[in-house]
């Protein structure tokens, strides 16, 4: 028996006539093919994520749906990331035009965001994601949601969620490639002994997913550059806020803005 695949098929609806949907479902079940999921996805597009166990199903999909003039395929492939998402969000994640490792979003985006980083959490071995954002744009909270849905147990080796924290050293199982450790690299580069150093290099070489915050300002002191980086994701309180760093690195941390320090 074949395996059964799953498809990603978007088309755009050039007229929109009562019961095209219905006909499109009946034309996959003729075909064997199951719906997994659907949605609207942009500019009047539907998604689908399909579920064959033949590629010559697919092949004469596409030659049915290339004959009616009330749609226009406009992708069919195997799903993506970024497919599934669309479909299970009804949008698309946005990418930079110039440098694809970039990924935007916008604060009425959170929910997107949790489940794309989530699935990044996902990937084995070493993933290194940095995450641009103004203060209290949710970075934070996103990165620990994003956790739980990926089952990752998160560790602050430096943060400013409750308190200030700066972490020297790990306890034995503490050191697993399960775990997600997050960095804050503004709190890093202020704060941290050369002993806070040293953990982020251990950490580093652990074959695990790290996810630093402000990752310009941790490359800026540190033997790291954002080369290093495999995923950088950019967080705004809406679509022309612009991230600025002089901002976020003055003395926000000191003890009469009624932070505290945990240094252990």
């Amino acid at each position: 028996m074949d395996e059964r695949k799953d498809w990603y098929l978007e088309y755009e609806i050039k007229y929109n006539r009562p019961g095209l949907l219905g006909d499109i479902s009946s034309l996959l079940g003729m075909l064997s093919i199951n719906i997994i999921m659907i949605n609207g996805v942009e500019d009047h597009r539907r998604g689908m994520l399909l579920l064959s166990k033949d590629d010559r199903q697919i092949e004469r999909l596409i030659s049915i749906l290339n004959t009616m003039d009330t749609i226009r395929v406009t992708k069919i492939r195997r799903p993506k990331l970024r497919d599934k998402l669309a479909v299970m969000h009804g949008r698309y994640i946005k990418s930079d035009s110039d440098d694809k490792k970039t990924f935007r979003f916008v604060r009425d985006e959170l929910g997107l965001l949790v489940d794309f980083m989530a699935e990044l959490y996902k990937k084995e071995g070493h993933v290194l994601i940095g995450i641009r954002g103004m203060p209290r744009v949710g970075k934070t909270e996103s990165i620990v949601a994003a956790s739980v849905c990926a089952n990752k147990r998160w560790l602050f080796l430096s943060s400013t969620l409750l308190k200030q924290t700066v972490r020297s050293q790990l306890i034995k199982d503490e050191y697993g490639a399960d775990n997600l450790f997050i960095i804050d690299g503004v709190v890093s580069m202020k704060r941290a002994t050369e002993k806070h150093w040293q953990l982020i290099r251990e950490v580093m070489s652990i074959p695990a997913v790290k996810v630093v915050e402000h990752p310009d300002v941790f490359v800026q002191n540190s033997e790291y550059s954002l080369d290093d980086f495999d995923y950088f994701i950019e967080l705004r309180n809406s679509v022309d806020e612009e991230i600025k760093y002089e901002k976020i690195q003055r003395p926000q941390f000191d003890e009469q803005d009624g932070f505290s320090m945990f240094d252990f």
